[in-house]
């Protein structure tokens, strides 16, 4: 039934500072901006007079794109328990990268949260396979989990 991802949504407060974070710091590219507004959104999400802004990147070696979605009405509200690893439902992204290293020292000269430094993961866990990993967590500037992984 499924073929593939088409696009992963993200919900932000500030359009100009996600799009800015996520091409300038993360290296996305920002493919296209939106306003939705009328009936048909209202019907697919929900909500009542849905007013919102939306930017779509990719990632500099394709897709899924990621949506960056804007709600000036009605807005909602920032949960904290949605930037904690363990709180159930959707909770991270991972971001495959050549030099993990140098993408912590970026994120960490911007002044982005992050959770950790780079950890290798044990090549004894099983999702691993023979394959080595490294990752780290860190946070968009909503509190929004993310990952960076380095495959080798």
């Amino acid at each position: 039934m499924i073929k593939a991802v088409d696009h992963i949504n993200i919900v932000v407060s500030d359009l100009e500072r996600s799009v800015k974070f996520y091409t300038e710091v993360l290296g996305f590219e920002k493919i296209n901006v939106v306003h939705l507004e009328g009936g048909w959104i209202d019907d697919i999400v929900g909500l009542k007079d849905v007013k919102a802004d939306v930017a779509f990147i990719v990632a500099p070696e394709g897709e899924p794109k990621i949506e960056l979605l804007c709600y000036k009405s009605p807005t909602g509200e920032s949960l904290l328990a949605n930037s904690n690893a363990n709180t159930v439902g959707l909770r991270h992204i991972a971001l495959r990268v050549d030099d993990i290293q140098a993408a912590y020292k970026k994120l960490k000269d911007s002044g982005v949260k992050l959770q950790s430094e780079p950890v290798e993961v044990p090549l004894a866990t099983p999702a691993q396979n023979p394959i080595r990993k490294s990752l780290f967590y860190f946070y968009d500037p909503d509190g929004v989990l993310l990952e960076i992984a380095q495959y080798k």
